[in-house]
């Protein structure tokens, strides 16, 4: 019954939305956003589904289960619910749903009782719609919304501390590593994108020379990356990478290259689990992963509980130092032939 209306209403086939619903091969995407507008618009509202009753089910979508920071994130809902009847289902994106809205979607379809999404790619206009009927937070969205509520950190303010710190230490040419600036991750707005505005406005306040450096998304392209400048530095170089998993390239390599801390300090940003861990011992910009999860599940179930008013939380990040980052020293050049010393 469910795909004879969805087809009626988009006024396509029932081969055509059987086709959107599982994803197929072949549909073109005018048709797959043809349906999926219709089947979204037709989505109970929040006085029917107060009607049927609640679900007792919160739905949690985040990009990927490969950074760690989520996780974070996770823990503090599921803190969060503790002595409640909620429960979590939680819907990764992925990387071959980066286009659109799917997990979301998923989770709608479910009849959750509210969501809180991660994703920075669903338009505003989408999110607005969807919200009108089920109840909705979106972290990491620097924007008023009218239906839903955001939740965020101060990424201006975190960038800021994490040059400030470098600086602060001694250093002077001060690199932000961050994700390619011709994705969607840094568009104005997004928390990279923010780290990107708090990045040069703190190094122009300093008297500084901006450098910026856009790789891949993965810790591999962090590390080719961090490697083409560290190679040609004649000189300590300070690196504020725009997450943890990027970091974690930049320091391989510094190993590569055999430069202590004071030759090339690096800052992260997230101040996850494995920053924390005295092996690693990085240098990073905490905005309480755990803190903002539980946050996220009160004003979610601020929502079901009837406020409409739309709500936009702001939370202070703070620079953890540890063991990465040091005061600047010189290059030391070995002779050309020469290998490097094994790690002690």
């Amino acid at each position: 019954m469910r795909g004879i209306e969805d087809a009626r209403r988009a006024g396509v086939s029932r081969a055509a939305v059987s086709k959107v619903i599982r994803d197929a091969y072949g549909v073109s995407p005018a048709m797959r956003a043809k349906v999926r507008d219709r089947r979204n618009s037709y989505r109970p509202r929040v006085s029917a589904r107060g009607m049927r009753g609640s679900t007792y089910t919160l739905g949690f979508e985040i990009p990927s289960v490969s950074n760690h920071f989520f996780p974070k994130i996770i823990t503090g809902a599921t803190g969060a619910l503790a002595g409640t009847r909620y429960q979590l289902i939680i819907a990764p994106a992925g990387p071959e749903h980066d286009e659109g809205p799917q997990a979301i979607e998923v989770l709608a379809d479910r009849q959750v009782d509210g969501i809180v999404a991660i994703s920075s790619r669903v338009p505003t206009e989408w999110l607005e719609n969807l919200a009108r009927g089920v109840p909705l937070v979106m972290i990491g969205r620097h924007h008023a919304a009218v239906h839903y509520d955001t939740l965020v950190g101060d990424d201006v303010s975190g960038a800021t501390l994490a040059v400030q710190h470098l600086y602060d230490l001694g250093h002077r040419r001060i690199i932000h590593l961050t994700l390619d600036k011709a994705g969607p991750d840094t568009v104005p707005g997004t928390p990279h994108g923010q780290r990107v505005v708090g990045y040069r406005q703190a190094i122009a306040r300093l008297g500084l020379d901006e450098e910026i450096v856009w790789v891949g998304p993965t810790q591999e392209a962090a590390r080719v990356g961090a490697l083409e400048v560290l190679a040609l530095a004649d000189g300590p170089v300070g690196i504020f990478a725009a997450h943890d998993e990027l970091a974690l390239g930049v320091l391989q390599a510094v190993w590569e290259l055999r430069l202590t801390p004071g030759q090339a300090s690096v800052v992260g940003y997230d101040d996850t689990d494995v920053a924390a861990h005295p092996y690693m011992s990085l240098t990073s910009i905490n905005q309480s992963g755990t803190q903002m999860g539980a946050i996220a599940v009160r004003l979610l179930l601020e929502r079901i509980a009837g406020r409409t008013d739309s709500v936009h939380e702001v939370l202070t990040p703070k620079v953890m130092s540890r063991n990465t980052t040091a005061a600047p020293q010189p290059r030391v050049h070995r002779p050309a032939g020469t290998a490097p010393a094994p790690p002690s």
